[in-house]
């Protein structure tokens, strides 16, 4: 079974655009099986990093989806603690993780340096897969057009971007298994 993939669907919302300068306030994920069945979900909203501070641009994004920020901002946890819970969390499936993101570069960004910093490992290794490059691969298209307005839309799931980022996490999960089970020939 530790030969199987399952795809783990992760989505942050943060207060800059880079890892310590900035910091994430919050990340959800949500775990699929190869079949695209929803095995699991993990959330956190975090204290934000001694030191760092918010960017301005992206705190007058916020100022305009205040509702979502203030959810980032309940229950925060040390940035220490959401992390070592978070590689344990995913450590304990029977499974071959594949991190998965839209966009993965900047969501692995922050994943990545959180979970060095904070735990000294990172069982993704060094890999992500880019929702948006598999769709730019699949649909032949370059990859700046291979955008959510040009994807099919069958492709998508009920939910809606939320900005709350186990939300979020959910919706690109499915959207992802949609798209990867329609590459596979498993419509």
């Amino acid at each position: 079974m530790k030969n199987v993939e399952w795809y783990f669907s992760v989505d942050i919302e943060t207060d800059g655009p880079i890892p310590a300068d900035n910091s994430m306030l919050s990340f959800g994920v949500a775990v699929f099986d190869k079949n695209g069945d929803l095995q699991s979900t993990f959330y956190a909203n975090l204290k934000t990093l001694p030191g760092a501070a918010s960017d301005k641009n992206t705190m007058e994004w916020w100022a305009k989806n205040q509702e979502a920020y203030d959810v980032t901002r309940k229950d925060t946890q040390e940035p220490l603690e959401a992390m070592r819970n978070f590689v344990t969390w995913v450590e304990s499936f029977n499974c071959k993780p594949v991190f998965v993101g839209y966009p993965a570069g900047f969501d692995f960004n922050f994943m990545y340096w959180y979970m060095m910093h904070f735990v000294g490992r990172s069982p993704f290794s060094f890999s992500a897969l880019d929702i948006k490059s598999y769709v730019s691969a699949m649909l032949k298209k370059d990859y700046r057009e291979s955008t959510k307005k040009n994807m099919p839309k069958r492709w998508f799931p009920e939910e809606k971007h939320t900005h709350i980022a186990l939300d979020d996490a959910i919706e690109q999960g499915k959207l992802f298994m949609n798209i990867l089970k329609e590459n596979l020939g498993n419509k």
